[in-house]
């Protein structure tokens, strides 16, 4: 039950620096809220079935692909996918917070936090 509680304290944690780093470079708030939502359409998957669904949630939901855009758009310092990428990251952590964790193939309620 405790490693439940910090990985939600994680991913409050990883929600909270990312709104950070996004104020600290006066970005849009109205864009941060419009685009917040945007990687739950890695539930399109879902469409077609549970393998699926979790597969490509799955890689709408990992730390890995928004952290090395994030690092790749700080070396190009192309800041609209610097952007991006910390509304991605808060996403995560945010979903993370509320208990929401990766998929098993199994059912869309079936995430790694269930498990613990």
């Amino acid at each position: 039950m405790m490693n439940k509680w910090l990985l939600r304290i994680e991913g409050l944690c990883v929600f909270l620096l990312s709104i950070y780093v996004y104020g600290t470079n006066d970005f849009s708030w109205p864009l941060f809220l419009l685009l917040l939502f945007t990687p739950d359409v890695g539930m399109i998957g879902y469409v077609f079935n549970h393998e699926r669904g979790a597969v490509v949630y799955n890689a709408f939901h990992t730390y890995s692909l928004p952290l090395g855009l994030l690092v790749l758009a700080s070396i190009l310092e192309i800041q609209w996918i610097f952007l991006y990428s910390l509304i991605w990251t808060a996403h995560i952590g945010m979903d993370r917070m509320l208990g929401y964790g990766l998929k098993y193939p199994t059912h869309f309620k079936d995430t790694h936090l269930n498990r613990m």
